[in-house]
């Protein structure tokens, strides 16, 4: 691979004093970003890392509800919660194969199903009907390097996994199991044991006995960690990408690179190499809060995905913020791009944040007068995403956005300012826009204290044919819960070409997954796979999550499946309204009529009292791109004409105000 140099405009410069344009007049509940390594929390010389310290334990018993909206099974388990991750762990544990009707989890061993079994040692579970029976609880990965002592150097954690068959057989016993996890052989620590070292291999899905275990560890100056990047190509190359972060002396020093590894298949397992991205970030931003790497469906196309401040996105009213800085190839990953980012906000923003991510309401509730136009508010990431890259070439950001809270680099998470979104292109990266999935109420959970903690969690599945997407993503909606201690799954799906949307029930949101089944309010950690089922114009999404006991760290868990999941294309896809900003005058504007349309199209608009009434409409990006004034018109209902002869292709917002109300429908020129 080619070696990337990132020249950052703003070194030399430094921050300016943060001095935020305006004045928050609620309680934002505003959150930073967990220190890293929040994902590595489990001590590393004591509970749970002896063989001998592990032992069985009663887990959580199940609820015992009689309504279940999707239906759930037991699958492997595991010595303790840490296999998933904290902080961050949305790794490749669930992987799918439509074409061999499999679905694997992978997870580290021990818990009821391995009693005596230690956390180290790796295994996955596996059912090739589509996730209906499973085999579960193969090991393939056994930590062996104790030193003489109780301590296992080669002890695996966090792994990422896939399946990749030589030969393309759609017969799973001809593929392999190939796993990339990081283990604790202390390269990369400012003592004997800790982080450092990785471990990878392949396991033969046919013959278990025909399996391999290889391990790296840090050489100079590149420092391993923990892998938060996994995929494997559609021309049989693995991809894992990781930041460069330098433990030796007991704190943490990014090297402003990320390191990224490509494994080759050599007829029996896969060698990797390594090289270095060049990825400076300004001094105040310790590390990217994560990076991902993903490949289209040809294997040539893919992008490289990190989340930090490298200084080229335009800092709005003086609040540094997180936004996506990404890297591309073309050729396979041979040769990468010099990197590019993605603007939130501001002028040059993306106009479904900037315009439609906050209604006017919730502008004056959130800030002090004067309030701020909408172009000096600033937008922020999370600290976590997930990527994939759709049939056309083009890369999918789910990640949640929100304003920026009064500290650099925090996000305002009260109920109804953070959005699980669908950050895209259409054009391979050369532009952006935004599909809102839904707004989750909730935004950290804490297990059970300040120590633990995670996200909502966000991914990202696509169809095989990779034309559909489906977020996914934590949140709890009960009223007496402030933070996101009693999660359930919700999940949206969207069509980036006719921006069709899943609804629920009728309803303009994302589905509860979980609702009304067992593992309602308690989808610890769930895990979504990159890739769904597809039968006829029926999409069955897997999903896992971990039955755990929250108050102790080291009780065994048990992984549960979530077997029935689904959208249909027919039933669930439909062209959604985008959110009212309704006070008085306007009692209801109509979704245009025909719709996709071409030359003239209709609405109608229902008026509780006399108004002159205006109508603007405006490209995704923010452009305004035509404007009507009607007039003054009587109370009732009118139906009345836009006129789109004029208008490319594509999709388009048309915002109707009268008087102080303001209604916007999105709307489709073929």
């Amino acid at each position: 691979m080619k070696k990337i140099l990132l020249i950052v405009l703003a070194l030399g410069f430094g921050y300016a004093t943060f001095a935020q344009a305006y004045q928050f007049k609620i309680d934002t509940k505003e959150q930073k970003r967990v220190e890293a390594p929040a994902i590595g929390i489990e001590p590393v010389q004591a509970i749970a890392i002896t063989k001998s310290q592990t032992e069985k334990k009663d887990v959580n018993p199940t609820g015992d509800r009689d309504v279940n909206y999707v239906s759930v099974i037991n699958i492997g388990t595991s010595a303790n919660k840490y296999s998933y991750g904290y902080g961050g762990g949305q790794k490749s544990i669930l992987w799918t194969e439509q074409d061999m009707n499999t679905v694997t989890h992978f997870h580290r061993m021990g818990g009821d199903l391995d009693v005596g079994g230690y956390s180290g040692d790796l295994g996955y579970d596996i059912s090739t009907d589509g996730g209906l029976t499973w085999t579960n609880m193969i090991e393939v990965y056994e930590a062996t390097d104790n030193g003489g002592g109780e301590y296992y150097y080669d002890a695996a954690r966090y792994p990422n996994h896939g399946i990749y068959s030589p030969s393309g057989s759609a017969d799973p016993n001809d593929a392999f199991v190939t796993y990339f996890t990081p283990n604790l052989d202390g390269s990369n620590s400012d003592g004997d044991t800790g982080w450092g070292g990785y471990s990878f291999g392949v396991a033969d899905i046919g013959d278990n006995n025909v399996k391999t275990k290889n391990l790296r560890s840090s050489v100079g100056n590149t420092h391993q960690n923990i892998p938060d990047g996994f995929d494997i190509t559609s021309t049989g190359e693995v991809w894992v990408v990781d930041p460069n972060q330098d433990w030796t002396s007991g704190s943490l020093e990014y090297l402003g690179e990320i390191i990224v590894n490509r494994g080759t298949w050599n007829g029996s397992d896969f060698e990797y190499e390594q090289s270095i991205i060049d990825f400076e970030m300004l001094p105040d931003v310790a590390l990217p809060a994560m990076v991902k790497v993903a490949f289209s469906p040809d294997g040539m196309t893919g992008y490289i995905v990190a989340l930090g401040d490298n200084g080229s996105a335009e800092e709005i009213s003086g609040m540094p913020s997180y936004y996506p800085i990404y890297w591309k190839t073309t050729d396979g990953g041979d040769n990468w791009s010099d990197p590019d980012f993605i603007q939130l906000g501001g002028e040059h923003g993306i106009g479904g944040i900037v315009y439609n991510h906050l209604t006017d309401e919730k502008i004056a509730e959130l800030f002090e007068p004067p309030l701020p136009a909408r172009e000096e508010i600033s937008y922020t990431t999370a600290f976590d995403f997930d990527m994939a890259v759709d049939a056309y070439g083009n890369p999918h950001i789910a990640i949640v956005i929100g304003p920026t809270g009064s500290d650099a680099y925090s996000i305002i998470t009260a109920e109804g300012y953070i959005a699980a979104v669908d950050l895209f292109s259409k054009d391979g990266g050369e532009s952006w826009e935004v599909e809102h999935m839904g707004y989750p109420r909730t935004f950290r959970g804490y297990f059970p204290d300040d120590t633990y903690s995670e996200d909502n969690r966000i991914q990202i599945t696509m169809n095989p044919a990779a034309d559909k997407v489906f977020i996914s993503w934590l949140d709890t909606d009960l009223e007496d819960e402030e933070d996101n201690q009693r999660p359930n799954i919700w999940v949206r799906g969207f069509d980036p070409i006719t921006y069709l949307k899943t609804n629920f029930g009728g309803e303009d949101g994302p589905t509860n997954v979980t609702l009304f089944s067992e593992g309602m309010w308690q989808a610890y950690f769930f895990i979504a796979s990159a890739v769904c089922f597809e039968n006829d114009g029926v999409y069955t999404i897997p999903f896992s999550y971990m039955e755990m006991d929250l108050n102790d760290d080291v009780a065994p868990v048990q992984y549960k499946y979530i077997t029935d999941f689904s959208f249909d294309l027919g039933a669930d896809f439909t062209i959604q309204d985008v959110e009212d900003n309704v006070k008085e005058g306007i009692t209801e504007v109509s979704q245009n009529f025909p719709n996709p349309f071409n030359g003239e199209t209709y609405f109608t608009v229902t008026l509780s009292e006399g108004s002159s009434l205006d109508m603007d409409v405006y490209t995704l990006t923010g452009q305004k791109v035509s404007s009507k004034s009607y007039g003054h018109l009587s109370t009732g209902t009118h139906t009345l004409t836009i006129d789109g002869s004029n208008l490319t292709s594509g999709v388009y917002f048309y915002t109707i105000t009268a008087g102080e109300s303001k209604v916007t429908r999105k709307m489709i020129v073929e």
